[in-house]
This record gives structure tokens, C-alpha cells and sequence, in this order.
């Protein structure tokens, strides 16, 4: 399958722009979209919440995906890397007009999906120290974690890592594994998302 990705941050731009570039686009290196993926919506969302979530699971190897450009994808570089890694792991082909990517294809699309993956890597490393960090500059301002014995669960043990969490979810991370990294038990992680309103 070929898609053709376009997205616009406000109803006040017209999707007909894109659509014109990745035609003409198209028709230049022989390919035909045979199915069209249009939203209009803040590239800062997460992608699970977008046509693209949907457009990204049902992608299979050999599929391509062809947008204006990278930005299309994500409005920061974390979120495009991700999404990008994600893809070529599948074995899915990224085409990008503006900046002539042909990401999965050829031995330069190749260095960018490692390059995508170890920056995917790193950051997720970051994210672990952080917050280990903070955890332990807490215990050595006698700050104790977790709740007393004996006493009511006032303040919650995951309080203050709502970003980290949005984040961290963001970026594609099960709540297993997000509940792995903050040191609590997957039920933990559920209460304190349903109690603060962080949708999975």
C-alpha cells in the first residue's frame, strides 16, 4: 500500500497544498497513492491520538508512506524519531518532498533510522536518570518515599511525574514498562493515572 499523509494544525489551512506537492511528487518517481490519510489537528498530540496512530499499526513491510515533509509527523524531533524507528522497524518506506528522504530504502535511510534509534535510546536513558536522580536527591533531603505504615495514601508516590509520565507515554512506552522505570507496580501507575486524568 501507498499513503498519502497530510496534516494541517488549524481548519483555517487548506490540506490542498500538501496534496498537490506528494502528486506531483508521486507521478516524478512512478507511484500511484492508493489510499489518503487527511487530519487536521496540532502536531504535538500524540500520535495514538491521530489518524496517524491508526495509520502506523496497520502499516505492513513494504508500505510507503509519503508526506510534504518530516514535520508533518510531529512538531519536535523526539516525537518524529520515534515514530520514525517505529516505521522502519516494520519495514514501512518513508517519502518526504521537501526534503528528498527516501527513509528505509537506500543505505542513507539506513544511517538515519540507526542515528533515529540510538537518539530514541538516549532519550529514554534521560528520562531513567532524571528521574532516578530525583529520587535520590529526595531520600537525601530526608524526603520519605512511598506512604507510612499505617497510614492513608495522601500524597501519592508518583506525585510530580505526571510530564515524565505524558512523556514517557508519548513516546510509545507500555504502562509496564513506564511503572518499571518510576520503581512502582503496574496498579499503582493505573490509580495515580486515572486520579490525575493522563489517558493511555
Amino acid at each position: 500500500m501507498i499513503y498519502g499523509y497530510i496534516r494541517v494544525s488549524t481548519d483555517k489551512q487548506t490540506v490542498e497544498n500538501q496534496r498537490f506537492e506528494i502528486i506531483k511528487y508521486s507521478q516524478k518517481v512512478n507511484l500511484v497513492v492508493s489510499e489518503w490519510i487527511e487530519e487536521t489537528i496540532s502536531g504535538t498530540i500524540s500520535p495514538r491520538k491521530r489518524k496517524l496512530g491508526k495509520l502506523l499499526e496497520s502499516t505492513q513491510k513494504g508500505d510507503i508512506i509519503i508526506c510534504s515533509e518530516l514535520s508533518r509527523l510531529g512538531r519536535n524531533m523526539f516525537m518524529i524519531m520515534s515514530i520514525l524507528n517505529s516505521l522502519m522497524e516494520r519495514g514501512v518506506i518513508v517519502y518526504t518532498v521537501k526534503e528528498g528522504y527516501k527513509l528505509g530504502e537506500d543505505l542513507t535511510g539506513k544511517v538515519l533510522a540507526f542515528a533515529f534509534s540510538i537518539s530514541a535510546e538516549i532519550e529514554r536513558t534521560l528520562i531513567s536518570q532524571r528521574t532516578l536522580e530525583a529520587l535520590k536527591r529526595k531520600r537525601a533531603e530526608g524526603v520519605k518515599l512511598g506512604r507510612p505504615l499505617g497510614s492513608k495514601n495522601q500524597h501519592y508516590k508518583l506525585s510530580g511525574s505526571e510530564n515524565t509520565i505524558r512523556t514517557m507515554l508519548d513516546k510509545g512506552y507500555s504502562k509496564e514498562r513506564i511503572s518499571r522505570e518510576l520503581g512502582v507496580s503496574p496498579s499503582t501507575l493505573y490509580v495515580f493515572m486515572n486520579r490525575n486524568n493522563i489517558s493511555y
